[in-house]
């Protein structure tokens, strides 16, 4: 049988600080293929190369992957400061709408990081621009040096909801996760359930309420080891699941045209 296609959404990005390119980590696509058991495909985001509805045609399921841009505060009402950093306006172009007609759709995706703010603003949410700066918060980046391990190593726990979504899938009521974001959530937009908080009251777990397809995302980085973690592994595996159901589904409809 063929695998389902998971779509990963590519970042704009300069290799060499000159040759323009459209990237995705390898441990983005070493958890779709390994743990969600899918195809993962890589999607330049740009307007001009792909539209909403050749990649829902294409794709079963996406990921929407952090990324060292933001998602433009235009986007949700608000003016650009400094404090905003660096935008992918295509990356926004493409990837907030395909959020919203999966959501009406059914067609699941797993928001990771910049693609859980994403999936906050496309619904209607807005963005704290530095976490750090805000009364009470602690620093949620990245240490700026160390290997790899010791950036995305686990850093502080998330308490989620009693007998909420993601205490049934992970079967925890708390669980440690590593943190290496900037921005977060200041309002939650409609229908956004926040199901996840760290310590300093920051959300880390939503989801899309009443969506009729999977909408879990996380503002932590669960790709990383996404096989042996206890905690990634059933996020990703309840993924797959998921994409596995809808690419069935849509055959099923197909062969009844047919």
């Amino acid at each position: 049988m063929t695998r389902p296609v998971v779509g990963i959404i590519g970042n704009t990005d300069l290799l060499n600080g000159s040759y323009p390119a459209y990237t995705g980590g390898r441990m983005n696509a070493e958890a779709v293929a390994e743990v969600s058991n899918c195809m993962p495909l890589l999607i330049p985001a740009h307007p001009s190369f792909v539209s909403v509805a050749e990649l829902m045609e294409t794709c079963d399921g996406f990921l929407f992957t952090g990324g060292r841009p933001n998602v433009h505060p235009e986007e949700y009402g608000e003016a650009e400061t400094e404090a905003h950093g660096a935008f992918d306006r295509c990356r926004d172009a493409v990837a907030l709408p395909l959020i919203r007609a999966c959501v009406e759709a059914g067609q699941p995706f797993l928001g990771i990081c910049r693609g859980f703010q994403e999936v906050n603003v496309a619904m209607g949410g807005t963005l704290y621009p530095e976490i750090r700066d805000l009364p009470g918060r602690m620093n949620h980046r990245m240490p700026p040096d160390g290997t790899l391990e010791e950036k995305f190593a686990l850093r502080h726990p998330v308490r989620l909801s009693e007998d909420g979504v993601f205490h049934k899938l992970l079967g925890a009521d708390e669980v440690m996760t590593n943190t290496l974001h900037g921005q977060g959530i200041k309002k939650p937009g409609a229908r956004i359930v926040v199901d996840g908080y760290a310590p300093d009251g920051t959300p880390e777990a939503i989801y899309v309420k009443d969506a009729p397809g999977f909408t879990l995302s996380v503002q932590w980085h669960p790709e990383y080891r996404a096989g042996e973690d206890p905690v990634s592994r059933p996020l990703f595996e309840a993924f797959g699941q998921a994409v596995y159901a809808f690419a069935e589904a849509r055959r099923g409809k197909v062969t009844e045209l047919a």
